[in-house]
């Protein structure tokens, strides 16, 4: 390797340093071998770069329109399941008229099952808290009436059946809750 000497500083250049030509001629190649390289894997990077947020760009987008039509084809499935209960109602009342009760009625309860197996599939359960302790997060009281029969806070009447959504309230059940019966004056 060739050695470099240090030249006295100019008033041009305080830093100048010596090279022997041959030396500086060999160095200014590798320097500038080194730059192109340099600028070559610049270029490469910035096109990685590119390419990699154009990428995320399209599954952002992609991200987008798969939440889009789930929001918008959300009940799709649902509502396929409760075409079957439309169309059994339907006939119900077509042939209500000509049908005598005990048939009208079966047909109400096919019905009921039909909803119930949608409702099954979907996970909507069906609240039915009668003889259970009063839950505000999952009752509501419409009216509080004395029982001598009941322990206080308990249901002892169903009004409206309350419904989850896999484990989420969908309605609270409306009720009627006990309370101790009033304590008798003479």
């Amino acid at each position: 390797m060739a050695s470099v000497e240090r030249a006295e500083p100019s008033a041009e250049d305080p830093d100048a340093v010596a090279v022997p030509a041959d030396a500086g001629a060999a160095e200014l190649a590798a320097l500038r071998g080194a730059l192109a390289a340099a600028e070559q894997g610049l270029a490469a990077a910035r096109d990685a770069q590119l390419r990699a947020m154009a990428e995320l760009d399209n599954v952002r987008k992609r991200a987008q329109r798969d939440i889009e039509n789930a929001q918008r084809f959300a009940l799709e499935r649902f509502a396929g399941e409760l075409l079957s209960v439309r169309d059994s109602l339907e006939l119900a009342v077509q042939s209500a008229a000509a049908a005598d009760a005990p048939s009208l009625v079966q047909g109400l309860q096919a019905t009921l099952q039909l909803l119930a197996q949608a409702f099954e599939r979907f996970s909507i359960v069906r609240l039915d808290p009668l003889g259970e302790g009063f839950d505000p997060t999952l009752h509501e009281a419409v009216l509080v009436q004395e029982s001598a029969v009941a322990s206080p806070d308990t249901v002892l009447q169903v009004l409206q059946s309350g419904y989850r959504l896999n484990g989420r309230l969908l309605r609270p059940a409306r009720v009627i809750v006990a309370r101790a019966p009033a304590a008798t004056q003479s």
